[in-house]
């Protein structure tokens, strides 16, 4: 892992003539499970699509290899006349005009990626018809179909269940460990990816730090990163962190999480 996936220096993003992200830059080895962590608004979506190069933006991002990209939730109409398999096979071409022809490579191709994910039993029936946690495999099957060597995934967790979250954090661990695919995942509350996380990625008013979730997850640390002073408390085992500042502005609701660091 000594190798960097993805390396990023001096990144900043304006929209609507607002900066979202300023000077943000940090490494990711190769095989890394990285968390992405922020509340609402703090730029986790505007940092994936920059990396992704859908946004304009300055500064310098170095990807090594195939990226694949598991966007936010998509909604999918029940009676949708497209099939599980249909879909995944989609990241093989959709990018394409015109209809690829069908062939025993591509249905292999498509096959292994929805074997990766555990959803043979339901790669025939229409995705708009899936459970959220099926839906959610489908929609990394799609990504994974291309053998990518960086996974982006943009809040994939939000609208599952505790149990079809914990699914696919195990799986997207998995996958990871055993191909060496890098994963860079977001989400507004670290504690379901405590167990699986090489890495944290913590954004604040457009900042950014990464490390160890032990080394940034630290009331020094996220205070000076948020510019006011920052609570992380341990209590049995667990971490509450909590914004409050003494500059007379209760920061409670700006930000607050309880997570769980062993």
């Amino acid at each position: 892992m000594s190798e960097a996936a993805l390396e990023v220096s001096g990144l900043s993003v304006s929209q609507g003539g607002q900066e979202v992200l300023r000077g943000v830059g940090f490494q990711l080895p190769r095989g890394a499970f990285c968390g992405l962590i922020g509340s609402n608004g703090a730029g986790k979506t505007t940092l994936l699509r920059a990396i992704l190069g859908l946004l304009p933006s300055q500064g310098e991002i170095k990807a090594g290899g195939r990226i694949g990209y598991v966007p936010q939730k998509i909604l999918f109409e029940p009676d949708l006349p497209v099939r599980a398999q249909d879909f995944v096979a989609l990241g093989l071409d959709g990018h394409r005009f015109g209809l690829a022809f069908p062939s025993r490579a591509r249905a292999e191709k498509v096959e292994a990626a929805l074997r990766a994910v555990e959803a043979e039993g339901f790669a025939g029936q229409r995705i708009g018809r899936l459970s959220g946690g099926q839906q959610q495999r489908v929609m990394i099957a799609h990504a994974l179909v291309r053998s990518p060597d960086l996974l982006l995934l943009d809040e994939p967790l939000a609208n599952l269940d505790i149990k079809a979250a914990a699914e696919i954090i195990a799986l997207l661990k998995r996958l990871s460990q055993e191909s060496g695919m890098t994963v860079l995942l977001s989400a507004h509350d670290m504690n379901p990816l405590l167990p699986v996380m090489d890495r944290i990625l913590y954004l604040a008013g457009g900042s950014a730090l990464c490390g160890p979730v032990q080394e940034v997850v630290s009331t020094e640390v996220l205070s000076a990163l948020y510019g006011y002073h920052i609570d992380v408390i341990r209590v049995h085992g667990r971490v509450l962190v909590v914004a409050g500042s003494g500059d007379g502005h209760d920061h409670r609701h700006d930000h607050e999480h309880v997570t769980a660091i062993p």
